[in-house]
C-alpha cells in the first residue's frame, strides 16, 4: 500500500525558514515515517526574495500571498515561521480550512492571541504544535526518561538554566524587527527565555509563581535603511526606539514545590547560543550544556563514597531518544537534527490525527509564565502564574 503524502505550505523563509525546509526534506529519509513529504509552496512578502529560496531550499512553488497557500485544498499542513505578529492570524485562517498547523515559538504575541490560536485549533479539531526543537535534543529526551524513572530521587530541589546570546551586544547593531515590540512582543524573554521556560515545563513541571526583573541596556538604535531586512543589515543614522528588553532574570517555584532560577540574555559576548542546564534532586543531577550537546552529565549521589562524580553520558547510542535514526554511536549530531527529530515526531502526529507535544496549549502556558515575569518586573513583585 503507497504511504501517503502531505502536501506543506510553509510561511516564511529565512533563519527559521532555512531550519524548517532542511528539517522537512530529511525527516523521511532517517525516520520510519507512515507519510511522505512534498515541500509544495513556500511563501513571503518580497517576490524575487521567496523565489530565490524556493530554488536554494527546494520548493515547488512559490507565492507572496499566504492566505491563497493556506486556502489550497493540496495543502495538507502550514508551518509558520513568519515574525511573531503575524502568527495568530495566519493560524486562525489554517486552522478554518482544516489543516495541520506547525508554528514557530513564541506562539502569539500576547495572551490574548495565544487563547484564540488554541481556540481555534480545539474547534477545528486540526493537528498543532509548538515548534520548541530543543525538547528533541537526544540529551534533553534522555533527562527527561531519567526524572520519569526517578534516577534523580521522588523531590526535585532545583531548576537552573541560562541562555546566553551577544548577537545584539553592540550599540551600533540595527533597530531589526526583534527590538520592536509591536512585531516581536518581547525581546530576549519571548525570544530565548520562552525556550528554557518551555524546557522547566517539560522536565520539570509547570510553574507557580515567579518573582523577575528584566532591563535594555540599549534604548536606542540605528534605523535599517529601506532595503536593509536582514538580520545583520547596516542601519543608518537615524536612531529608533528599542520597545523590548535585551535581558531578563527571575526566580520561581514550580507546583511541586521544586526552585526555579532561569536568566536569558543577549548582552553576554562570546557567547551565540549558550544553553545551560542543570536540576537537582534528592537521589541526584543532571547538568546540560548545549554547546556539547550530545553529552549529558548525571551524579548518582547512591554510588558509593569514594566512586562519586558526575559520570558523562554520550547521547549516541541506538538505545537513546531518537539517537538510532541517526549515525554509529559517537558520531554526533547538530543543531539540525533538533528539527528533524520534532519534525519526524510532527509527521507521525498529523498521520494519526493526535497532536504531539509541545501542543498549541503548551505554548499557551509558555505565555503565561512570560506575562507573570513581565508583570513581575513591572510592580517589582511576586506574581502568581
Amino acid at each position: 500500500m503507497a504511504k501517503r503524502t502531505l502536501n506543506i505550505g510553509m510561511i516564511g523563509y529565512n533563519f527559521m525558514g532555512k531550519a524548517h525546509s532542511n528539517a522537512w526534506r530529511q525527516a523521511p529519509k532517517f525516520f520510519n515515517l507512515p507519510a511522505n513529504v512534498n515541500l509544495h509552496t513556500i511563501c513571503g512578502r518580497t517576490k524575487k526574495s521567496v523565489e530565490a529560496a524556493r530554488r536554494q531550499l527546494g520548493w515547488q512553488n512559490a507565492s507572496t500571498d499566504w492566505k491563497a497557500v493556506v486556502r489550497n485544498p493540496e495543502i495538507d499542513v502550514i508551518d509558520v515561521c513568519t515574525p511573531n505578529d503575524s502568527h495568530c492570524e495566519i493560524v486562525l485562517e489554517a486552522a478554518k480550512h482544516g489543516k495541520a498547523i506547525l508554528c514557530e515559538k513564541p506562539l502569539g504575541l500576547d495572551m490574548a492571541e495565544c487563547d484564540k490560536m488554541v481556540a481555534a485549533v480545539k474547534k477545528a479539531k486540526t493537528v498543532n504544535m509548538i515548534c520548541h526543537n530543543y525538547r528533541r535534543i537526544p540529551a534533553i529526551a534522555l533527562a527527561k526518561k531519567m526524572i520519569e524513572r526517578g534516577d534523580l530521587g521522588d523531590r526535585i530541589y532545583h531548576f537552573r538554566a541560562r541562555y546566553a546570546q551577544d548577537w545584539i551586544a553592540d550599540p551600533k547593531f540595527p533597530l531589526v524587527w526583534r527590538l520592536q515590540a509591536k512585531i516581536a512582543g518581547s525581546g530576549t524573554h519571548g525570544d530565548i527565555d520562552a525556550h528554557i521556560i518551555d524546557l522547566g515545563r517539560y522536565l520539570v513541571g509547570d510553574f507557580k509563581e515567579v518573582c523577575g526583573l528584566m532591563e535594555t541596556f540599549v534604548k536606542q538604535r540605528p534605523l535599517l535603511d529601506q532595503a536593509g531586512a536582514g538580520l545583520g543589515a547596516k542601519g543608518g543614522k537615524k536612531l529608533g526606539k528599542v520597545t523590548v528588553d535585551d535581558a531578563v532574570s527571575w526566580i520561581g517555584r514550580f507546583k511541586n514545590g521544586a526552585l526555579a532560577n532561569l536568566e536569558a540574555t543577549r548582552f553576554a559576548p562570546g557567547r551565540k547560543n549558550h544553553i545551560t542546564l542543570e536540576i537537582n534532586g534528592s537521589k541526584g543531577s543532571l547538568a546540560f550544556n548545549f554547546e556539547d550537546m550530545n553529552r549529558l552529565q548525571y551524579f548518582n549521589a547512591e554510588d558509593p563514597t569514594g566512586q562519586q562524580g558526575f559520570r558523562d553520558i554520550l547521547v549516541t547510542e541506538d538505545s537513546h531518544p531518537y539517537a538510532g535514526a541517526w549515525w554509529p554511536p559517537g558520531h554526533i549530531i547538530g543543531y539540525e537534527h533538533t528539527f528533524v527529530n520534532t519534525f519526524s515526531d510532527f509527521i507521525k502526529a498529523v498521520v494519526s490525527g493526535k497532536s504531539v507535544q509541545p501542543t498549541f496549549q503548551d505554548g499557551l502556558q509558555n505565555e503565561k509564565v512570560l506575562a507573570a515575569v513581565e508583570k513581575s518586573a513591572k510592580t517589582r513583585s511576586w506574581v502568581k502564574v
